[in-house]
């Protein structure tokens, strides 16, 4: 342990200030914080709060439900990354329907989907597109190959979202976020001063042990401070411009629009859609989607864990009738989920 690291821990160790509720927007974070034991170290005055950073956790039914429609009533060939095939829709989920015949592919990348379509052209390909800003230049890129390949059969059902709205609609859950990492090393530190101009606060952290415990010696130190504050604890990564190549793809192919997350509701602004010049790999228009009101299990509070009001060990449903192995909420679904977390971790109370 370098003495940076040795002071950020004597810092957290020691702070002895009011209590400061931290939320940690990215699951990447939740998971290696409980991996790396950090919850276990941490004074009972910082409270550590699992929030909405899982792109499959905080995609909302009627998105399952639309995808279930494609590959049940359209005959599309869906492909997807592995999380969201277990995702409960409204009444069955992908995997239920691809045991029912479906065409459900799991693919590594929009370029494998794209790969899929140009070596079957009578067959249509639609690729899911779920993820925050890390994943959409790859998604834009796909749109553009296919267009300058002349590639009809190949679309995206887009439900991608993007953060700052979201941090402002969970502005009162927490005292500080710690940003997610991999987001910004494609924003840079656009967003996070920007939300700083709005009274909040938080620091762009890293993934190892000493990044986060840097990033929460900051976090600690600077509200002792009692203002606002920003701070990039991961400039060795994140530029301050970020990728401004990425954001100029993401710019070209696809534009802002209000969207519904999970647990969230309707954030305007926080999503992303293609524009009417790709209106063509838009798999909602191709196909004609029907809207869909798409109902989880109510007994489930995935809603809740998201919005960090309860911890998931809180839900009745927990480590009983929800676990990896059948579950009932995309939180316990998804790799990145708050609630696989806690159960993968043994946080049981």
């Amino acid at each position: 342990m370098n003495d940076i690291t040795k002071r950020a821990l004597e810092i957290v160790r020691g702070y002895d200030g009011p209590k400061i509720r931290i939320m940690e927007v990215c699951g990447t974070h939740t998971h290696e914080i409980f991996r790396l034991g950090i919850r276990k170290i941490l004074p009972e005055n910082i409270e550590l709060i699992a929030g909405p950073g899982c792109p499959v956790c905080v995609t909302p039914v009627s998105y399952i439900d639309e995808a279930i429609y494609l590959a049940l009533e359209k005959g599309c060939m869906i492909c997807t990354f592995g999380d969201l095939v277990r995702v409960p829709g409204s009444k069955s989920s992908l995997a239920r329907a691809r045991a029912e015949g479906a065409d459900v592919r799991l693919v590594y990348s929009p370029q494998d989907a794209l790969r899929l379509a140009e070596e079957d052209p009578e067959k249509e390909v639609v690729f899911l597109s779920v993820g925050f800003e890390t994943t959409v230049p790859g998604e834009c890129m796909a749109v553009l190959e296919a267009e300058e390949k002349g590639i009809t059969n190949f679309s995206l059902l887009v439900a991608n979202k993007t953060m700052p709205n979201a941090y402002e609609a969970l502005k009162d859950s927490a005292d500080a976020f710690l940003y997610p990492g991999h987001v910004s090393v494609i924003t840079g530190e656009r967003d996070g001063k920007k939300l700083l101009e709005e009274g909040i606060s938080g620091v762009i952290a890293g993934f190892t042990a000493e990044e986060l415990l840097l990033a929460l010696a900051v976090i600690v130190t600077r509200a002792k401070q009692g203002k606002p504050f920003f701070e990039n604890c991961y400039p060795r990564v994140v530029r301050p411009e970020g990728n401004p190549s990425a954001m100029a793809v993401i710019g070209q192919v696809m534009e802002a629009c209000d969207t519904e997350w999970r647990g969230l509701g309707m954030i305007p602004g926080s999503g992303l859609k293609l524009r009417e010049a790709y209106a063509s790999y838009d798999a909602r228009k191709k196909f004609e989607i029907p809207s869909m009101d798409g109902k989880g299990n109510p007994v489930c509070r995935c809603g809740e864990v998201l919005r960090g009001e309860i911890r998931p060990t809180d839900c009745p449903l927990f480590g009983k009738i929800c676990t990896p192995e059948d579950p009932v909420g995309a939180c316990m679904v998804s790799s990145e989920g708050n609630c696989a977390a806690y159960y993968q971790y043994g946080e049981w109370n």
